[in-house]
């Protein structure tokens, strides 16, 4: 436990309430391998029922109290996380004995490798990588925090990777987690079609090429030339357009919206908020779905890791994925040996077993 007060502070009786009901949300997520963060908690507190209403001033309310309680040491540090910002650092050892049996505990081989199809989640919000971190190294899946509406930079990048993947003959699943908002619908769409362009584009040039081209145009009439690949684009980009929802079919390429979605609303229950009318979105959300708005970090993070779980295990073939594991054991069990006995191999790589 990590209780240490800093900032001594007397609470009025309703504040002493809130920081035990507080105490007793983080420590059973605790229990289960999961932090959070301060919007998590507050989460918890409107789904419970603990607080008059959910409302801007209710978070702010529940953001100082933590605060002053943390300060105080009443709510333990360990408790409540900030996934936005980090120390970077480099790893250090006291011998090399101990950096082999650190390996030996964290070597891991590519178990995706012989799988027929790729798998990776994005999720929208950096404070809920928290979730992923849990989760998705078991599964041994990449993820990805999209901070909002994905950079130009990290779809064109995320692209060429896909794209190393189907050159490989396997297919491509992006699975995204974001708010049911007007702009959280709408970032699977854009990542979607992001990814679609830069895929097939590259994909049709790399499996085409312009020599299979049957006319050429002069270098100066660029306006006809790019009219005519517009045309090779769209046929080709046509090709891999999938709908989202279609995820038994694995496609080439999906991007399939694993959360939150409409069915999970009414099946969890989480908190509404309403919907921004300021989002330019706004009127094609309210007339599908209503003013109400509901964001990701509501859900139960242990619902959250479920669904990802659910949808990757979903694609996994077992044999292979059991084969790999197999594989990954023995491996590991070899560089353990290999810590235990560091001083047999020094003398090995010194030549001194030669005496």
């Amino acid at each position: 436990m990590s209780r240490i007060t800093y900032v001594p502070k007397k609470f009025r009786p309703e504040s002493l309430r809130l920081i035990r009901e507080a105490n007793n949300i983080c420590a059973q997520y605790q229990a289960q391998g999961f932090d959070l963060t301060v919007r998590q908690l507050y989460y918890q507190f409107v789904a419970r029922g603990l607080l008059p209403a959910n409302t801007q001033q209710q978070y702010d309310k529940i953001k100082g109290l933590v605060n002053d309680a943390r300060l105080a040491g009443y709510i333990d540090w360990d408790y409540i996380v900030d996934r936005t910002r980090n120390l970077r650092a480099l790893p250090h050892w006291n011998s090399p004995a101990e950096i082999v049996e650190a390996v030996s505990r964290q070597y891991r081989i590519e178990k995706w490798k012989d799988q027929p199809l790729r798998i990776e989640v994005w999720i929208e919000k950096d404070a809920l990588v928290g979730v992923l971190d849990a989760v998705c190294p078991t599964l041994d899946v990449d993820y990805f925090s999209c901070r909002g509406y994905t950079s130009q930079s990290e779809i064109w990048g995320a692209a060429q990777r896909l794209r190393g993947y189907l050159n490989d003959g396997q297919r491509v699943v992006v699975l995204h987690l974001g708010d049911h908002d007007p702009s959280g619908i709408d970032m699977t769409r854009d990542i979607r079609e992001r990814l679609q362009l830069f895929i097939s584009r590259d994909w049709y040039w790399e499996h085409q090429g312009e020599d299979d081209l049957d006319f050429y145009f002069d270098e100066d009439d660029m306006s006809e030339w790019e009219s005519y690949e517009w045309d090779i684009w769209q046929h080709i980009n046509d090709q891999l357009r999938v709908p989202a929802d279609d995820i038994q079919a694995v496609p080439p390429l999906i991007v399939s919206r694993i959360a939150l979605n409409m069915p999970q609303v009414q099946q969890y229950n989480p908190p509404p908020n309403f919907a921004k009318t300021t989002d330019a979105r706004f009127a094609g959300y309210a007339a599908r779905y209503g003013q109400q708005s509901w964001e990701l970090d509501a859900l139960d993070p242990a619902t959250l890791a479920g669904l990802i779980t659910a949808a990757v295990e979903s694609f996994r073939d077992p044999q292979a994925w059991d084969a790999a594991k197999a594989q990954e054991e023995e491996e590991k069990s070899v560089l353990k040996k290999a810590s235990d006995r560091w001083a047999d191999v020094t003398s090995f790589l010194n030549g001194e077993d030669a005496a």
